[in-house]
């Protein structure tokens, strides 16, 4: 409500884990920044704790097709996810809502950014709307930043790493909901970021957070 969304149910977002190349079908696992990922996409709540998560695909994956293909879609699209939680602004009714980028389909229950000549009214929106889902990327940042394993490449076999990922989500959000603090000297060093995103060959990851927290996307 204090950013401009009061009927937000949450923002969505995914990241890359990196894993050692698979023996089998190892180019579908070659994420656009060209390493060996497996895609975490959550759904954060206000207060930066994942209230769900999708975990397993392939990182050559699109955001978009891992979103279609998840439980989360069905349920929000049958409108279980969030049953008859609707809220009044002024006289108007509104539905809950979550947030996206522009990778994800604009849907009745999911806003996204405008594009294009945009007027007052729509550049407006699109602030409120990207400072509201900063808060899924600066999760990711520390998430990543107290669970430094989420940065290197994973020896576990692919059946494990879901398993780890999950657990170490579970782990953060008992820290934020604890109020546990979490040190500066876990946000990884910008350059870090820069060395891995040009690239090609998978390496040790160095890099969680930042001052805005994008790099929780990497």
């Amino acid at each position: 409500s204090a950013m401009g969304f009061p009927n937000c149910g949450g923002a969505i977002d995914g990241t890359h884990i990196p894993i050692l190349g698979p023996a089998h079908q190892g180019s579908q696992y070659i994420n656009r920044k060209g390493y060996f990922s497996m895609v975490l996409q959550a759904l954060v709540d206000h207060k930066g704790r994942f209230t769900n998560i999708n975990v397993g695909w392939p990182g050559k994956v699109h955001d978009a097709r891992v979103f279609r293909n998840s439980g989360l879609f069905r349920r929000l699209q049958e409108g279980i996810y969030f049953p008859d939680c609707k809220i009044s602004v002024g006289d108007v009714e509104m539905p809950v809502v979550i947030l996206g980028d522009p990778a994800y389909p604009l849907m009745p229950w999911l806003m996204k950014p405008y594009t294009g000549a945009l007027d007052t009214e729509k550049e407006l929106f699109n602030y409120r709307l990207s400072k509201c889902r900063m808060v899924v990327e600066c999760a990711f940042g520390r998430l990543k930043g107290r669970w430094r394993s989420l940065l290197t490449r994973s020896d576990l076999s692919q059946t494990n790493i879901p398993i780890v990922i999950a657990a170490c989500c579970v782990l953060h959000n008992l820290c934020e909901s604890k109020g546990e603090t979490f040190m500066v000297g876990w946000r990884l060093r910008p350059i870090a970021w820069l060395l891995i995103t040009h690239s090609r060959t998978p390496g040790r990851l160095e890099d969680p957070s930042g001052t805005r927290c994008a790099s929780g996307k990497l």
